[in-house]
């Protein structure tokens, strides 16, 4: 397909990558595009490696929409960054007092020369979501090659943070584009806490993950019947009951507080990170009436 494209005089690329916004080739689309092109089979492959080990775990807590939408956001805000960079380094470099250039030894007009400042890849898209797991599974323990010990996600997070940023400020001209990484990597912070903070705001189920609403109305209805059942606590006597008010009603507190644990538990670590009796606990309360 490569082949027949390049005879036909097609670079996809050069269509679909992200031009620098003062470039002629420059197209808003491309903001979106641009993730779909890579430069070459190793570049695609650890991206959508990354993307398969992680997007899969944050699909799954978020579901395919809230997931896609995240994705395609962090992608285009990568995509900002990198068009900023590169405006600070075109202004730097005072280039635009001039209308030629001089590149790989050959003088070509300033327009040509800055259609090469071109950008392709999901790389900081992917750096959101190994922001978004690190941020819902903080704790979480995994195996870094080639680390002999596993580390937690928080801190491989922060590791990959401060790589990016050495590289972005201690490095030039190396074909990658370090500042678009840190780029979905702000945006992706800026939304989760966004969402964090507006759980419930959004289009559909943005905010909030089906699975969370689901043991937010059980936490509900456990309460509600909680409330009920202590108001009618003193219809029941002595007799039926076999416990003093006090004693009733501190069961029923503890009973409350570790439902309230373990639904906690399940928002920070996921319904399979519960033991078996916590499972059978919580059945045994949703079936209470």
């Amino acid at each position: 397909m490569c082949e027949v494209l390049s005879r036909m005089d097609i670079d996809l690329n050069s269509i679909l990558g992200l031009h620098f916004f003062m470039a002629p080739d420059f197209q808003i689309y491309q903001l979106v595009t641009y993730m779909f092109m890579h430069g070459g089979w190793a570049h695609i492959f650890f991206n959508m490696f990354a993307l398969w080990m992680f997007g899969c775990v944050v699909e799954n807590v978020w579901g395919p929409k809230k997931f896609l939408f995240y994705y395609i956001f962090c992608g285009i805000g990568a995509g900002l960054m990198q068009e900023i960079a590169q405006f600070v380094s075109y202004s730097v470099e005072g280039l635009a007092a001039y209308d030629y250039v001089t590149y790989n030894g050959l003088q070509i007009p300033m327009s040509t020369y800055l259609n090469q400042w071109t950008t392709v890849g999901a790389s900081g898209a992917i750096y959101a979501i190994l922001l978004a797991f690190g941020m819902i599974f903080p704790e979480e323990r995994i195996f870094i090659f080639p680390l002999p010990i596993p580390i937690k996600a928080k801190w491989f997070v922060m590791i990959y943070v401060v790589i990016e940023l050495a590289s972005a400020f201690g490095t030039s001209n190396d074909g990658v584009a370090h500042l678009a990484h840190l780029g979905g990597m702000l945006f992706g912070f800026l939304l989760i806490r966004y969402w964090r903070n507006h759980p419930y705001s959004g289009f559909g189920d943005y905010g909030v993950s089906k699975g969370q609403q689901f043991f937010d109305r059980m936490k509900a209805n456990w309460e509600s019947r909680h409330r009920s059942s202590s108001g009618n606590g003193s219809a029941r006597t002595e007799q039926t009951r076999h416990e003093s008010d006090w004693e009733y009603n501190s069961r029923k507190e503890a009973e409350q507080e570790e439902i309230d644990r373990i639904l906690d538990k399940i928002r920070k670590s996921g319904y399979d990170s519960l033991s078996k009796s916590e499972k059978q606990r919580l059945f045994d309360s949703s079936n209470k009436r």
